[in-house]
Parts: structure tokens; C-alpha cells; sequence
């Protein structure tokens, strides 16, 4: 009987060792970038590579109960407190259009203490409602991610590496959530 029960211990070990070393190998070929990989991720316009990082990226995402067209409607909608300018800003096709319609209106005057809280919700939303984008953001595993260009010092790198790349860094952060828990309780991911 205990030569039995030892011989099911010994397979449980194999079996879990096996397990584990498969996890591993795949682990190694699918997330760990090739060597000759960069240690940073660039994106700006949609048509380039990671393009889909841009909150132009043609990506809905539903919050709120409402479908907003990218993640880019839904911030620049945010800057306005009456739902009459926030559903137009909503409506409006394309996503340059909106940023632009949302760039020219007088904004809520507290936008500069509450912007990056709106940005991280349209994130959230954009990042766990779409599948492919997950896997496109895990897919940077640990390199760095730049919204790289010269028209943004705050949300991009400037285009020179000076800018504060807060994009950037929101998704590294949101990829390091995912990675946790693969996007199930988004609500628990906090920006600080």
C-alpha cells in the first residue's frame, strides 16, 4: 500500500515539474522580446507600428453607459460638466475632430487636477473591452512605451526624451495590472 502511495507521489511530482517546465518554455518564447528587440516601444500615428497605442486608434469603448468612438471622445468630452457639450464632443467623427472641438471650448476649471483620472478610466476600459490590444500591450512585456512626438511635452516624450511621457507611463502601469490579474477587476487598478 505505501510503495502504491509512492509511486502517485512520484507521478504527482513528474507531472507538476513537467507542468511547469512547459509553462516556463512557453513564458520564454512568447513573452521575453528576441535580444535583437528595442528596449522601447515608440508610437504615435495609427498607421505605424503600435499605432493602436494612440487614443485616435479606432478602439469604442463603452463607460458610463454610453459607446464612446475612442479614447480620445471620451477624454476630451470630460473637459465639459453640461451633457449637452459632452455628447457632442461624443458624436463627433472623426477623433481629430473632437480633440479639436474639445481644444477650442472653455473647459471645466478644474481640468488640470482631473484630467489624468479620465484619462486612466478611458485606458481601463480601452485596454480590458479589447482583446487584441491586452495582448498587443503584454506583448511590450518590459520594455519602455513612449508616445513619441514633438507635439507633446505632457502625454508624450516631447520627441526628444524631455517631454513627461504620462501616456507612456500609464500604460507600463496598466500593463503591470493586467499582467496580475489579465484584466479581470480593472476597477481595482489605480493611478498614483
Amino acid at each position: 500500500m505505501l510503495q502504491k502511495f509512492s509511486i502517485y507521489i512520484v507521478i504527482g511530482i513528474m507531472m507538476l515539474v513537467t507542468s511547469n517546465c512547459a509553462q516556463i518554455t512557453k513564458q520564454k518564447h512568447f513573452v521575453t522580446p528576441p535580444l535583437e528587440a528595442k528596449s522601447r516601444v515608440n508610437f504615435y500615428s495609427r498607421s505605424k507600428p503600435y499605432g493602436e497605442f494612440s487614443n485616435f486608434a479606432n478602439f469604442p469603448i463603452s463607460i458610463e453607459g454610453k459607446i464612446w468612438p475612442t479614447s480620445e471622445h471620451y477624454y476630451q468630452a470630460k473637459k465639459f460638466l453640461d451633457s449637452e457639450t459632452e455628447e457632442k464632443v461624443r458624436l463627433t467623427l472623426p477623433p481629430e475632430d473632437a480633440a479639436r472641438l474639445g481644444r477650442t471650448l472653455e473647459c471645466r476649471k478644474d481640468w488640470n487636477y482631473v484630467k489624468i483620472g479620465y484619462m486612466w478610466i478611458a485606458l481601463k476600459a480601452k485596454y480590458t473591452q479589447h482583446s487584441r490590444l491586452k495582448k498587443l500591450l503584454l506583448s511590450t512585456n518590459i520594455q519602455t512605451i513612449h508616445e513619441h512626438t514633438k507635439n507633446d511635452a505632457f502625454w508624450g516624450d516631447g520627441g526628444n526624451d524631455k517631454g513627461k511621457n504620462v501616456l507612456g507611463r500609464m500604460l507600463m502601469k496598466l500593463r503591470d495590472y493586467i499582467k496580475k490579474d489579465n484584466g479581470k477587476h480593472p476597477e481595482t487598478y489605480v493611478w498614483n
